[in-house]
């Protein structure tokens, strides 16, 4: 893939985690209605402070690629909170699936674009 494609999606990448990191803070963007299933398990996660963690690691992760400062280590990181989301709404809330897997097809692209930083990591 061309570098330039590659710099424009690592960047819509980073200002879409940053832009929902934010929103674990500031709650700017409306909670949609979720099933009892998946409203009670949400709420497990915020009672436990891991949205406090996930939200954390969203800002500091959009910034990373935005800036393109430690982003390969910080599209790894993201992909367990990108696979997460596509879960949760795969299990409990297929409705809003459509920007956890853009969020996932996103985070791909970005390891992706990094695959030459990840070649001595993959070494045998």
């Amino acid at each position: 893939m061309n570098s330039k494609v590659l710099m424009v999606l690592r960047i819509l990448l980073g200002v879409f985690v940053l832009v929902f990191g934010l929103n674990k803070f500031l709650d700017f963007m409306p909670m949609p209605e979720l099933s009892a299933e998946a409203g009670a398990y949400f709420g497990a996660l915020a009672s436990a402070k891991t949205m406090v963690l996930v939200g954390i690691v969203e800002i500091v992760a959009g910034l990373a690629l935005i800036f393109n400062k430690y982003g390969a280590l910080m599209g790894l990181i993201l992909m367990s909170i990108s696979i997460n989301a596509v879960l949760f709404h795969a299990v409990l809330d297929p409705g809003g699936i459509g920007g956890a897997a853009v969020l996932l097809v996103l985070n791909c692209i970005a390891l992706y674009g990094y695959k030459d930083k990840y070649k001595d990591l993959l070494a045998g």
